[in-house]
């Protein structure tokens, strides 16, 4: 049975090892492993491990070096052999053989020739255990011999003649490279015309003038040797046939040998090779060079074809202008036909090379070495082909296997060798030999025959770290003769491992196809056989992949900006990433603008150069990972350049240009503008715009203009810079084709017609000489036109005009060329004056107490003269009813567009008497005003009261004072008042109505309950209705000597006794409580609560969510404390409800001089409109009531029902 030889495995950190397999009968040449630990005792028959080539060609000025190197254990002696006798290498004392080696050093360069030691050479390495043999080297020195001497005549011929111009170079070793030069070393040229052929010949399919030189020398270059050697010059003289015709005569002679007719045109015939048909044969694996070229007038081409096949499409080039077909690696099934075609215009000419290919020999199974142990069988197999077929010899040991000593193990069956039982004694090394008439092939394969226990050659405890999801191979070289078999095991205790999840190897490697995080431990090989056992320990850790969990995007950026890249990394925790930014798979440039972070790249000032591809690589000792990201830079485009004017025309040019880089950003469209030199130097206008693929332009122009041109090129990011501007090209003069705009004629006094218009501009005038030609005339009269003719103005005042009468106007360019187009009529009028009738029959109709309507008569149109602008009213207030008392007020005007007859007047104070007039208005001015018309406004209702004071509070009773309405309009008949108390919890009482009045300014309420907020609600009154109210509130005053019996109470030794047994009594409470609540159980309190739910802390009714204590929609309270609530929104729970203290000391309540209370809901004295009690907010959006589970309301007064009070009884 064959051995399995365990070559030592290095430890591979990323877990990958390479599988080598070692198969029973082997594929590949086997060697023993040298290991350290069994180089002591483990034998090994030689191997040769190098030689020089077979056919060895040496320089004959340097040193004869013949290599010949083995190893084997132990290691061999050598000896060598010269044309197939021993060679004493010890009686040459210019032969010396390297120490430890089998190399042959003949020293040639002081003394002796190469060619002395010309011949075969063979090489023999020996050990104990056999013998191997070396190829037969056949050592030969190089040679370059000189061309022999020779005349060449010079060579005179016709133009248009076939020629050859022949190298024939000397026979050197190795063959020379030929190559066709001048006298100066110029390679001559070469074409389809003229060419070099394989075997050197320059051939001239037909003749030039132009090659008539003196100097075709053909070179020959030994490369072994690097020498060049030279041919003697040949000269040539082609004459045209003007000047051969000159020759005869001056020569009348050789007339019939030149001929003086110019060489006719011809079919091709073959210069190489001859006839129509040839012969090539070729070794396998070599270049086949087929070629063919041919002589024609003109010059023929060259075709290729095969008969019956195709040319190989991957091994098939043609060369020297297709006059040589070559196929690489030829195989015989290149055999065949192949068939060149030489064409020109008069005819073509074929010429058939039969191509057959032959095949020194070559291996289909060499044989290989064979490791045994005592009592196996094996096989040595040794195949070759060739064409012919090649014949197999073998040899034991380097000596024929015919006279070899008999060894009954072994018997041989053609080309293999059959081993039975064998013994350890019975190690050799055979050769095979495989022969033909084109060469030989010749392997050694030793037969070594061992008996060794198992021994495991992987280094012990070896640590294999994999990334999770990733194979594992686990490494167990091992050796033994028998070939042991391997198990392995995971951990101390576990069983053998199987192939159902594991890959087991036959050089004992151990696969994990998808290791997992539960494949790391430890793992056991062991290795058995016949004669003993071996085990190795080695370890697996399984770490997390490295993942890019944010990866770099693609990013367009304009040049000069900035762009950043990020690349996030997770990792296993125990390894160490290295981060490493790319740019196009290679290093980042080398610039500060580049600068890289934790995890991100940073480039600065971006410019063209930076696009690319940009890489982040993240490597650890076990992986890498990579993510990329192109950048594309963009810009606005470059400007255009090499503008140019063509077709140049009276009225249009066509504009080129060559557009300028887009800058990575298609160009979408072209701007062009133009420069008028003449009229506005320096001021470019739009002239037009055309699409990003377009590069000429046809543009139009106006006359008697000076036009220079420029473009700009605009794409995604923007326009770029103007281009260099175009030449300047002058259109010719022309009358003007367009007339003033904006004519209009408007008098400034009234016996005159002011005649304006917008002038052209330069560019608009077509030609020198612009001026205008004014025209008019009455539009309703038969007058002829008047005109003018006025330059540089844009103006013209006709004097002596009849007031306000329409005209007809017209104005006309002209220039020095002629007049523009008939022009457009306008109309116009003279000048206006005032106009001269007031409007009659003005009546007022009052509406309410703010607003009347006015209704007048229109006045003539001829009465206005003028353009008819409106009405306008005067109108002021003269009396008020109220105080009888006159005093004049400013007057308010109202104006009315067009020939309205009527009009309101809005916002009039109501109970006032007014007197207005109306005027009618033109352009000029106001006419004559109306008669005065007098009317009177109705009372309305009063403003608020100028003020509330509430003064002089006692315990019982309070005094309020107030101003009456700054605006009463109309008499005012009473005040109303009304007021509730606010008990403790800010719930509101019963409202008390009560009537004051007119001429009272002072009230005293009496019976009010002491120490009690109250609310009063104040408004005026006049027949028409209520005005708007004002609110107040404040406290009667505490009954001090209730206070004081109070205090004293809580100083009585009996009070005090009642509180401490009342908090002892809370103590046990809340001890009983809680040690019931620990059980588990409800103690009495809870159930108490449960079932009697404390109103102040469930203010939401269930069924509706308002608040319990506001559930009456009919009431209308005041807020509780949201007038305390402090500016930081916080209420302090220690506050009285009753105290005095939290009404005085806020910025809201404070005392007036006489103790009265300024309230938060007072209205500022100077206010003409308070809150009446329909609409009015108790709290702003800042103010927060309290209650008892910390909610905040804000209520809204609705109207409130007058009713009287039982409670209190209003004084006087």
């Amino acid at each position: 049975m064959p051995l399995k030889i365990m070559p030592k495995k290095k430890h591979l950190s990323a877990g990958r090892v390479p599988l080598i397999l070692f198969l029973c009968q082997m594929i590949g040449a086997l060697d023993v492993p040298l290991d350290p630990k069994l180089l002591d005792d483990l034998v090994q028959p030689p191997t040769i491990t190098q030689q020089s080539p077979k056919d060895y060609i040496v320089d004959p000025r340097e040193n004869i070096v013949i290599q010949c190197e083995a190893k084997g254990k132990p290691p061999p002696s050598f000896s060598w052999t010269r044309n197939g006798t021993h060679f004493d290498i010890d009686k040459d004392p210019l032969v010396t053989m390297k120490p430890g080696s089998g190399t042959l050093i003949i020293n040639i360069i002081t003394e002796g020739k190469a060619e002395t030691y010309e011949g075969v050479y063979q090489c023999t390495a020996r050990n104990e255990r056999g013998a191997a043999v070396s190829n037969n080297i056949v050592v030969r020195p190089s040679r370059s011999p000189l061309w022999t001497k020779e005349r060449l005549e010079p060579i005179t011929l016709r133009n248009g003649q076939s020629l050859v111009l022949p190298c024939r170079p000397p026979i050197g070793l190795p063959p020379a490279i030929i190559f066709w030069m001048d006298n100066s070393f110029q390679r001559l040229p070469q074409s389809e015309r003229v060419s070099q052929g394989l075997n050197g010949d320059l051939y001239f399919s037909n003749v030039l003038p132009e090659d008539t030189r003196e100097d075709y020398i053909c070179y020959a270059r030994f490369n072994h040797t690097q020498t060049i050697q030279q041919k003697q010059p040949i000269s040539l003289k082609v004459i045209s046939v003007d000047e051969l015709n000159d020759t005869l005569a001056a020569n009348l002679s050789d007339t019939e040998f030149y001929g003086a007719k110019p060489s006719k045109e011809r079919p091709p015939t073959f210069l190489t090779p001859e006839g129509n048909e040839s012969l090539k044969e070729e070794l396998r694996g070599n270049v086949l060079s087929l070629e063919c070229i041919a002589e024609g007038l003109p010059t023929p081409i060259i075709y290729w074809i095969k008969e019956d096949g195709t040319l190989p499409v991957n091994r098939t080039f043609y060369r020297n202008f297709k006059k040589t077909l070559q196929i690489t690696q030829v195989t015989e099934a290149d055999s065949g036909n192949y068939q060149c075609i030489a064409k020109n215009p008069l005819g073509a000419v074929h010429h058939t090379i039969a191509v057959t290919v032959k095949a020194a020999p070559y291996w289909i199974a060499a044989p290989q070495n064979l490791v045994l142990s005592p009592g196996e069988n094996g096989t040595l197999i040794c195949r070759a082909n060739g064409n012919p077929k090649p014949r197999i010899a073998w040899l034991t040991n380097g000596v024929p296997i015919e006279i070899a000593p008999e060894d009954p193990s072994r018997k041989i069956d053609g080309d293999t060798i059959i081993f039975s039982n064998v013994q350890e004694r019975l190690s050799a090394v055979y050769q095979c030999n495989a022969s033909n008439e084109y060469g030989y092939l010749l392997a050694n394969a030793f037969v070594n025959v061992l008996a060794e226990p198992p021994r495991i050659l992987t280094s012990a405890n070896i640590l294999y770290q994999v990334i999770a999801n990733r194979p594992a191979f686990l490494d167990c070289a091992f050796f033994g003769s028998p070939l042991p078999t391997i198990e392995w095991f995971k951990g101390t205790k576990g069983s053998a491992l199987h192939e159902d999840i594991y890959v087991l190897h036959d050089n004992g490697t151990l696969e994990i196809p998808v290791a997992q995080k539960d494949s790391t431990g430890t793992y056991t090989c062991v290795a058995r056989n016949k004669l003993g056992m071996a085990k190795n320990e080695v370890h697996l850790e399984i770490k997390d992949p490295t993942r890019i969990i944010k990866q770099p995007e693609h990013a367009v950026v304009q040049r000069g900006s900035k762009v950043s890249f990020e690349c996030k990394v997770k990792h296993d925790h125990t390894l160490i990433p290295t981060i490493v930014w790319l740019k196009d798979h290679g290093e980042l440039p080398n610039e500060e603008r580049f600068s890289v972070d934790k995890d991100h790249l940073v480039v600065t000032d971006v410019s063209d150069d930076d696009g690319g591809t940009y890489t982040c690589a993240a490597n650890t000792t076990l992986d890498r990972v990579s993510a990329s990201a192109v950048l594309r830079v963009v810009d606005v485009p470059n400007p255009p350049f090499d503008l140019e004017l063509t077709n140049q025309l009276d009225k249009s040019v066509q504009l080129t240009w060559t557009p300028g880089d887009d800058n990575n950003s298609p160009i979408t469209k072209f701007i062009i503008e133009y420069e008028d030199a003449m009229h506005e130097a320096g001021v470019w206008h739009h002239q037009a715009e055309v699409s990003g693929t377009q590069t000429t332009a046809q543009l139009k122009l106006s006359p008697y203009v000076n036009y220079s041109f420029r473009v700009m090129a605009e794409n995604n990011i923007g326009r770029s810079v103007p281009s260099e501007a175009s030449e300047q090209y002058l259109t010719k003069a022309a009358e003007p084709d367009q007339n003033p705009t904006a004519v209009e004629g408007l008098g400034t006094e009234p016996d005159n017609l002011v005649i304006t218009w917008k002038p052209l501009n330069g560019f608009e005038s077509n030609g020198p000489g612009l001026q205008y030609k004014v025209s008019w005339r009455q539009k309703d009269g038969d007058d002829e036109w008047t005109s003018v003719v006025v330059a540089n103005v844009s103006k013209y005042i006709v004097s002596g005009t009849p007031t306000f009468v329409p005209y007809l106007i017209k104005v006309q360019a002209l220039n020095d060329v002629g007049f523009a187009p008939e022009p457009a009529v306008v109309m116009g009028h003279s000048g206006e004056d005032l106009p001269m009738v007031a409007p009659g029959n003005v009546r007022v109709n009052v509406v309410n107490s703010t607003l009347a309507e006015v209704h007048w008569d229109p006045v003539p149109l001829k009465s206005v003269r003028g353009h008819l602008q409106g009405y306008r009213i005067y109108y002021w207030k003269v009396q008020s009813s109220s105080k009888r008392n006159r005093r004049h007020i400013e007057k308010k005007i109202l104006t009315f567009q067009g020939s309205k007859t009527h009009g309101m007047l809005p916002g009039l104070q109501p109970y006032s008497h007014y007197f207005l007039n109306v005027r009618v208005v033109n352009g000029k001015g106001e006419g004559p005003a109306s008669s005065d018309r007098g009317f009177h406004t109705p009372e309305g209702v009063p403003s608020a009261p100028s003020s509330l004071k509430i003064v002089n509070p006692t315990l019982d009773s309070l005094t309020l004072e107030w101003d009456p309405p700054s605006h009463p309009n109309g008499v005012l008949t009473e005040y109303t008042l009304k007021y509730q108390p606010i008990n403790s919890t800010h719930e509101l009482g019963p409202l008390v109505d009560l009537k004051i009045p007119a001429n009272k300014t002072r009230w005293t309420l009496k019976n009010l309950n002491f120490s009690t907020r109250y609310k009063f609600y104040f408004y005026a009154q006049t027949s028409v209705g209520s005005g708007s109210q004002i609110t107040e509130e404040a406290i009667t005053t505490v009954d001090e000597a209730m206070a004081s019996r109070q205090v004293d109470i809580a100083t009585q030794g009996w009070f005090i006794g009642l509180m401490c047994a009342v908090a002892l009594l809370i103590l046990i409470l809340l001890i009983v409580c809680f040690v019931r609540r620990n059980k588990g159980g409800k103690y009495p309190v809870k159930e108490k609560e449960d079932a009697h739910a404390d109103p102040e802390i469930q203010p939401m009714k269930e069924d509706d969510g308002t608040f319990g204590e506001y559930s009456d929609a009919e009431d209308h309270k005041p807020l509780k404390k949201g007038s305390r609530t402090p500016s930081d929104r916080t209420v302090k729970k220690e506050d009285s409800d009753d105290s005095l203290v939290d009404y005085g000391e806020g910025v809201n309540g404070q005392f007036n001089e006489d103790g009265s209370f300024i309230g938060q809901y007072s209205v500022p004295s100077g206010s003409e409109h308070s809150e009446s009690p329909e609409t009015t907010e108790l709290c702003s959006e800042e103010t927060v009531v309290p209650t008892a589970v910390d909610t905040g309301y804000c209520g809204r007064e609705e109207k409130v029902p007058h009713q009287k009070d039982k409670a209190g009884k209003p004084g006087n």
